[in-house]
C-alpha cells in the first residue's frame, strides 16, 4: 500500500490539497484552451480572407503580365524581371500568446524601389510590378498567419491532453483517495467511541 493512502489526518490533508491543486490546474488549462481556441478561430478567418485576396491578386497579376508580354515582348519583360533584387530582408520575430511562440514577419519594403527607367517602358510594366509586389506582401502575411495557426493548434492539442488527464485521471484519483481516507478515519472514530463506551461500562 502506498504510504500516502494510510488513513491518517495528515494524509487526508495532503489528499485534499492535491485535489484542490488538480481542480485549479484543470480550470487553468480549460481557460488557456479557450483563449487559444479564440485566437485560432480569428487566425483561421484571417487566413481565409488573405487566401481569397491572394487568389484575386494573382489572377490580376497574371493578366497584367500577359498584357506586358504583348506590349514589350516576353524577352524584354524577362530582362526587366532579372533586375528585381532577391528578397533577403525578411526577419522573423516572435511574440507569446499563453506560452505559444507566434511568428511576426518583418521585411524592408524599400526593396521594392524601381529598378528600370520609366522612359523605356509602358505603364503595363508598372502595373504588373505593383501587382506582384502585392502578391509578395500577401504571401508573407499568409505564411505568418498560417504558421501562427499551426503553432496554436499544436499547443491546444497539448493543453487538451493535460486537461483530460487532470479531469479523467488525477481528479477522480484524489477524489477517491479523500473519500477512502475519510471513511477509514470515520470508521476508526466510531470504533474508538464504541471502545470507550465499553470501557466506561466495564468501569461502571
Amino acid at each position: 500500500m502506498d504510504p500516502r493512502e494510510f488513513p491518517t489526518k495528515g494524509n487526508l490533508m495532503l489528499a485534499k490539497n492535491s485535489l484542490l491543486l488538480a481542480n485549479q490546474g484543470y480550470d487553468l488549462m480549460d481557460k488557456k484552451r479557450n483563449i487559444l481556441l479564440k485566437e485560432l478561430m480569428g487566425l483561421i478567418d484571417e487566413a481565409k480572407g488573405i487566401q481569397e485576396e491572394i487568389d484575386s491578386t494573382f489572377t490580376k497579376a497574371y493578366a497584367c503580365l500577359q498584357r506586358a508580354n504583348i506590349e514589350h515582348g516576353i524577352s524584354k519583360v524577362q530582362e526587366l524581371a532579372y533586375t528585381v533584387p532577391i528578397e533577403d530582408s525578411i526577419r522573423i520575430q516572435t511574440r507569446s500568446i499563453m506560452g505559444t511562440e507566434i511568428p511576426h514577419v518583418k521585411y524592408d519594403d524599400k526593396q521594392n524601389d524601381l529598378t528600370y527607367s520609366f522612359g523605356t517602358t509602358h505603364e503595363s510594366i508598372d502595373i504588373v510590378r505593383e501587382a506582384f509586389r502585392e502578391v509578395k506582401e500577401l504571401t508573407i502575411k499568409l505564411s505568418e498567419v498560417e504558421n501562427a495557426a499551426y503553432r496554436l493548434a499544436t499547443n491546444i492539442k497539448k493543453t487538451q491532453k493535460r486537461a483530460n488527464a487532470l479531469k479523467n485521471i488525477t481528479i477522480p484519483m484524489y477524489t477517491n483517495l479523500v473519500y477512502t481516507i475519510n471513511n477509514a478515519l470515520e470508521e476508526k472514530e466510531r470504533e474508538e467511541f464504541t471502545r470507550l463506551k465499553v470501557i466506561k461500562r466495564m468501569k461502571g
